[in-house]
């Protein structure tokens, strides 16, 4: 029973994006703020994924982009996730199980 309780706590979240030029500074943010993460590519899509959460923050995106970034502009990148939106305001992003 212990094993299984900590492969459930190590349980990977995760987020696909639409590959682009106006994504990939998103996607340089999110791989910055989450060392922990994965990405994968195929085509015209990079998965990233990350045991128990991934953070994206406005201000790493706008330092990236070189611009000011709002929050819901990830709407338009993202095109599905795995895991749960646990945050979603003007400063991040949390996508995590809830356990």
């Amino acid at each position: 029973m212990s094993d299984q309780t900590e492969t459930k706590a190590a349980r990977d979240v995760g987020v696909v994006i639409q590959e682009s030029e106006n994504n990939r500074p998103v996607i340089e943010a999110i791989e910055q703020d989450n060392p922990a993460c994965t990405i994968s590519h195929s085509p015209g899509l990079v998965r990233i994924t990350a045991p128990q959460r991934i953070v994206i923050t406005q201000e790493t995106v706008e330092e990236k982009l070189g611009r000011e970034w709002e929050t819901h502009e990830f709407q338009m990148a993202i095109v599905s996730y795995f895991g749960n939106i646990q945050e979603w305001d003007d400063d991040e992003i949390v996508i995590a199980w809830d356990h």
